[in-house]
């Protein structure tokens, strides 16, 4: 079987996302929440570069507060200040658990303290407890043009000693904890208890530990709700969803380091044949030369045996995604999990065995996988696969872009998520393009800069392994920009390609706008695009942990951005000194 026929088988918070799309031959209906996008972008990204003067033609203001802010009444203004302030005093946010949940519930009483909540931090920065609640702020949105990526964001409260213990737990393979000897593990994607509890150093993401099976059973029904909430709530919205609540990370972990150490292996290949400091995808072996090359090292395999019936093989070159395709061909999850080796000629396993039980978790976590796709197309309902640690992603998104091949062919389903931040960014959205463009389906993309950055950094540095994100925040741009030009380029030529714009920079906001110009923008509602908002919901108690980090996300923001609070306060005076502070949305 191949991975691809395994899948077969088994807030309130700022506008932050802007999606183009291209046209859609499906029949469906299409409005603020998924407009069409019939003009052409500009040109540029394919050579690294890009286009400004399209930019420096369109005028977005982004001061206009009485449209940023029609869709809330002043009192939604007022609270926003208060948070948005409260946010910035260290102490509170720093304490913030200690002063709101002990204080304040000993102090209020739970009814009590659930409805200050609500009326503050809870109110500001969470929808509502479920997805009755949810509903009216859903089409409130999408009223005012604006769809929602619905997050359910209960997080488990738990120690970090208690974080630590199940990563370890979860991530270390029964083999590896019987063997005392080598093995063909490296370091980066090994467990390492002092970096075992992932949300440290991290604000802006969701975190899942494995607990057991039956608990990623619970993960998949309650993003099965959030599906169904969303389908019942508005039209063509999205549903966000993190792998790592689907399943025992361990089989990630594995997984990402047969494709690094396949990726890695081609090209000290290409190398080889003086095809290095290219771009990847424009990398190809000549198998021949290949053949040869193995054969000096002291090989006995036969190279051309690995390709047998593929027409590469008959062109005599393959690029990195055929190469890729050798480990499509496994029977069985586990083998999936080998790596090649240069003195044999051969694959060999990363691991010497695994047990009936490891066999099955892995298998399982690909039929939830399926699961939670098949309610997103019964509901209308596209899928939003988050980002995660470098050391899990390569798996995360290459199980994503196997659930593309299968569930994208007619119309865009399932969305990948790229971060600009990593140093091979773009060679990861050139190949997705690339494979998409040779299959014949729909690629779906989120490009973020990245939530893990501090985090990356230092678990690179303390472990030993190359840090994996660009040198700085610059770099980080334009990084993004090339990619996300890449990308309208794609939608240009071909028509088939879908990107989510996922930021909250002006010049990323703008440099987007751009690569459509001015007219395009004139025939269009607003500045012309859907924009969407992320929509966290949950009950009070069990969102408390994600309130915590949102509260430290803001308390940075805050301190460094007075353009948010000088918006609010520039909208209330103007509603005061117009008579129209009682203002109330209409829709």
């Amino acid at each position: 079987f191949r991975l691809h026929y395994v899948l077969t088988k088994m807030q309130n918070c700022s506008p932050m996302f802007s999606q183009l799309t291209e046209p859609q031959d499906d029949g469906a209906q299409h409005d603020s929440v998924n407009m069409e996008f019939p003009g052409q972008p500009g040109r540029g990204g394919r050579d690294g570069t890009t286009t400004t003067a399209a930019a420096n033609e369109v005028s977005v203001d982004f001061d206009q507060a009485q449209g940023a802010y029609k869709s809330k009444d002043s009192l939604e203004l007022l609270r926003s200040l208060v948070v948005f302030k409260l946010c910035s005093y260290d102490f509170l946010v720093d304490k913030n658990k200690e002063v709101t949940l002990l204080r304040c519930k000993k102090i209020l009483g739970q009814r009590a303290f659930d409805q200050f909540m609500k009326m503050t931090f809870y109110g500001q920065f969470v929808a509502g407890e479920d997805h009755m609640a949810i509903r009216p702020l859903i089409q409130k949105n999408q009223a005012f043009g604006v769809g929602s990526v619905l997050d359910y964001s209960v997080e488990e409260d738990i120690s970090q000693e208690e974080a630590e213990q199940k990563e370890m737990d979860s991530c270390v393979s029964a083999a590896e904890k019987e063997s005392i000897g080598e093995n063909h593990r490296e370091k980066k994607y090994k467990a390492h208890k002092q970096f075992g509890d992932r949300r440290e150093g991290v604000t802006g993401a969701r975190t899942y530990f494995y607990a057991d099976e039956a608990k990623c059973d619970q993960h998949m029904e309650t993003f099965i709700r959030c599906i169904k909430a969303s389908g019942g709530s508005s039209m063509d919205g999205f549903s966000a969803i993190k792998m790592t609540a689907l399943g025992r990370p361990q089989f990630l972990l594995q997984f990402s380091e047969v494709l690094v150490k396949w990726r890695r292996f081609f090209t000290f290949l290409a190398s080889q044949q003086g095809k290095d400091g290219i771009e990847a995808l424009e990398q190809r072996l000549e198998l021949t030369e290949l053949q040869e090359f193995l054969t000096k090292l002291g090989a006995k395999g036969d190279l051309y045996g690995w390709f047998t019936g593929s027409k590469e093989k008959s062109l005599g070159t393959i690029d990195m995604l055929d190469w890729n395709s050798l480990i499509d061909d496994r029977t069985k999850i586990s083998d999936l999990l080998v790596v090649p080796n240069v003195e044999l000629g051969d694959l060999e396993p990363l691991l010497e065995k695994f047990t009936t039980e490891e066999e099955k978790q892995m298998k399982r976590m690909l039929q939830r996988m399926d699961i939670l796709v098949k309610h997103a197309i019964e509901n209308g309902v596209r899928l939003m696969v988050d980002a995660e640690q470098t050391y899990f992603q390569p798996a995360i998104s290459r199980l994503t872009v196997e659930m593309q091949r299968i569930y994208n062919k007619e119309k865009p389903v399932i969305f990948n998520t790229y971060q600009c931040y990593l140093k091979e960014a773009y060679d990861n959205v050139t190949m997705d393009v690339e494979l998409s463009r040779r299959e014949g389906w729909h690629f779906a993309s989120k490009l973020v800069r990245g939530a893990y950055m501090y985090q990356e950094r230092e678990r690179a540095k303390d472990i030993g392994y190359e840090d994996p994100i660009n040198p700085d925040y610059e770099s980080t741009n334009i990084m993004y920009h090339r990619c996300l030009d890449y990308v309208l380029d794609e939608i240009a030529l071909n028509r088939n390609a879908n990107v989510m714009v996922a930021s909250h920079n002006e010049d990323t906001v703008k440099h987007t706008l751009g690569r459509y110009g001015p007219n395009y923008i004139q025939r269009h509602c607003q500045a012309g695009f859907p924009v969407y908002k992320y929509v966290p919901y949950g009950p009070v108690n069990e969102v408390m942990p994600y309130l915590s980090r949102r509260a430290q996300e803001n308390r940075g923001f805050m301190k460094g951005a007075q353009k948010e609070r000088e918006l609010l306060w520039k909208e209330l005076k103007r509603r005061l000194a117009s008579g129209e502070l009682l203002y109330r949305p209409v829709y």
